[in-house]
């Protein structure tokens, strides 16, 4: 049985007008991004801690390139803003009070596809990171992470990449791994083409449309349809099903399977 998003009640913009975080009245997309450009990227942050918002809000502020638009708390308050303020990326706590971020993750990807959500957590916990990228979550970092990691862990899943911190790739991996040992290794397989499974295997490894389309000499117009015609094959929904599903067959070599930082300085 298909699992549903646990259903959360709607409020519209109008339920909110005095926010802060909210443009203006007449406003445009260059009025919420201020003085910043067409290019910023703007951030919805998510956790129930004030203090460490706070800091994180102030840190991302140094970033030319990332604006913090919002705040909120718990689960039920994110989801209001993130209706209302549509952010190009949610970094969120995965544990919160009302509506935990693996639930709300689910949801807001139902609602809005084009979101990137990134996961926060304290531990390194396997199960966890599993549910938070089966639901969606783009990325995932630990909250004892630089300032730095966090502001190219935005940039990454902004561009359409995957990003987890590569102290927990072992562990992620090794879920996958286990989780593949009781599915067929070739379950799907059958149904794609070499240029299919190379593309898969490019967005396993956390390659952006744009850096796929370098790679093999296309449009991005030509990767966005390969993509489309392989969530049909295999019924899936979105870029993070497509590599889990490369990790469960064994489709990535050792070399692919290490964390992108350090394949980039080999």
């Amino acid at each position: 049985m298909t699992e549903r998003p646990l259903p959360l009640p709607y409020e519209s913009p109008e339920d909110h007008i005095d926010s802060p975080y909210l443009p203006k009245q007449g406003g445009g997309e260059g009025e919420r991004h201020e003085q910043r450009g067409a290019s910023t990227i703007t951030v919805l942050l998510v956790d129930d801690h004030a203090l460490f918002r706070e800091g994180v809000h102030h840190l991302l502020g140094l970033e030319e390139d990332i604006q913090v638009v919002g705040e909120a708390g718990d689960g039920l308050e994110a989801l209001q803003k993130i209706r209302q303020l549509q952010p190009d990326i949610v970094l969120m706590d995965i544990l919160m009070p009302i509506v935990d971020g693996v639930t709300l993750t689910r949801q807001v990807v139902q609602e809005f596809p084009t979101v990137g959500v990134i996961m926060l957590t304290m531990y390194r916990q396997s199960q966890q990171m599993l549910q938070a990228m089966k639901n969606g979550a783009r990325g995932y970092i630990l909250k004892s992470a630089s300032a730095h990691e966090v502001a190219e862990t935005i940039r990454t899943v902004y561009n359409e990449g995957l990003s987890i911190q590569p102290e927990m790739t072992r562990a992620i991996v090794g879920e996958f791994r286990r989780l593949a040992d009781t599915t067929s290794s070739n379950q799907g397989t059958d149904l794609l083409t070499e240029k299919e499974l190379e593309i898969i295997r490019y967005v396993a490894a956390g390659l952006s449309n744009k850096e796929i389309a370098e790679r093999l000499s296309y449009s991005e117009k030509t990767v966005k349809n390969y993509l489309s015609i392989i969530f049909q094959k295999l019924h899936l929904r979105d870029r993070t099903q497509v590599a889990i599903f490369a990790l469960r067959q064994g489709l990535l070599t050792d070399e692919e399977m290490a964390p992108r930082a350090l394949r980039e300085q080999s």
